[in-house]
């Protein structure tokens, strides 16, 4: 990791040595660490208050359950940190998981319905790319528009009904273990190699906080800032794929409201996890921890058997708290 980049991940913590006053030394440690410090205290209250908690299977199950939010968090913090919003997440998801059903049903082939997803997810993914790029539209309206136009597609596909998938080792992907673990979780420790080598160790991950910080520097500096956003888009259709072939694969069943609520979750984990709303700050494994902090409330709240809708409004509130100190630290530096 290079010196500028260091400075890019940690943001204004790598300053605040330089005599800053303690407030802003506090809300960059916050945004820092805030969501990793409450993630660990969640994780050791659970343990001690249940004992069913701690097991593997409980342990596995969590993983098991969010590694397609996971997946699509990881390739969301390329989406973020490049200062841009994927709102069409959920409605591709819709669309990857009715083809691949489709595709198993008609042909017969796992392989085939389960490879076609994160294919196709990555070529709507690259459309929302050259959207925001050769119409220069603003990400969040390209977007919210293709997630019209991705839905319109899903529903088309099956005719707003669920496609029931009964191909023999269809929910092999989903469903399957080695030694225990399931597929999908060793698939996301995958990914969250590849995407942290991505972002932290090559030329793109540098020009992806460039990008962020300030688009216009960057183009000065010989950044090709179009097909780097191409390319960040490309990669969160990509890993929708990823996560709709485990996704229908788990379920055996495609359907067109497959998904639904995915794109907000995916960013507020993002976001959650420290990464900037406003572009040029973030980091894969904070993405990961604000998505297992969301799942650690949801099973601690269901463990204590809570009201449910005190989850929501304790994972808005913190959500919420999230992006003030995001907002704070952008107006301090």
């Amino acid at each position: 990791m290079t010196a500028t980049e260091t400075s890019r991940e940690t943001g204004a913590g790598a300053a605040v040595h330089g005599g800053t006053p303690i407030g802003p030394r506090v809300i960059a440690f916050a945004r820092d660490y805030a969501a990793l410090i409450l993630l660990v205290a969640v994780f050791v209250t659970l343990s001690i208050i249940s004992s069913s908690f701690l097991s593997f299977t409980n342990i596995m199950n969590i993983l098991n359950q969010n590694a397609p939010l996971a997946i699509i968090a990881v390739a969301g913090t390329f989406v973020i940190v490049s200062g841009a919003f994927d709102l069409s997440t959920a409605a591709m998801y819709s669309v990857v998981s009715v083809v691949a059903a489709s595709i198993a049903t008609s042909t017969g082939s796992v392989w085939l319905a389960l490879l076609a997803a994160p294919v196709l997810g990555l070529v709507m993914g690259a459309l929302n790319g050259l959207a925001v790029t050769r119409l220069n539209v603003h990400s969040f309206l390209a977007t919210l528009a293709s997630s019209l136009v991705y839905k319109a597609v899903a529903v088309l596909v099956t005719g707003g009904s669920l496609i029931t998938v009964t191909t023999s080792g269809f929910s092999e992907l989903g469903r399957g273990k080695v030694a225990g673990i399931f597929f999908s979780v060793l698939i996301l420790i995958a990914v969250f190699a590849v995407a942290s080598l991505l972002l932290n160790g090559t030329v793109f991950g540098r020009h992806v906080f460039a990008v962020g910080g300030n688009p216009e520097a960057a183009h000065l500096s010989g950044v090709r800032v179009d097909r780097v956003k191409v390319i960040v888009f490309a990669l969160s259709g990509l890993a929708v794929g990823i996560a709709g072939a485990i996704g229908v694969s788990r379920l055996a069943s495609g359907q067109p409201q497959a998904g639904t609520g995915l794109e907000l979750q995916a960013i507020a984990a993002v976001i959650l996890g420290g990464s900037s709303i406003y572009g040029g700050i973030g980091a894969v494994w904070r993405s990961l921890v604000g998505v297992f902090l969301i799942a650690l409330i949801g099973n601690g709240f269901d463990i204590l058997n809570v009201n449910p809708q005190m989850k929501d409004l304790v994972t808005g509130v913190i959500i919420l708290a999230a992006v003030a100190l995001a907002a704070a630290d952008r107006r301090r530096r």
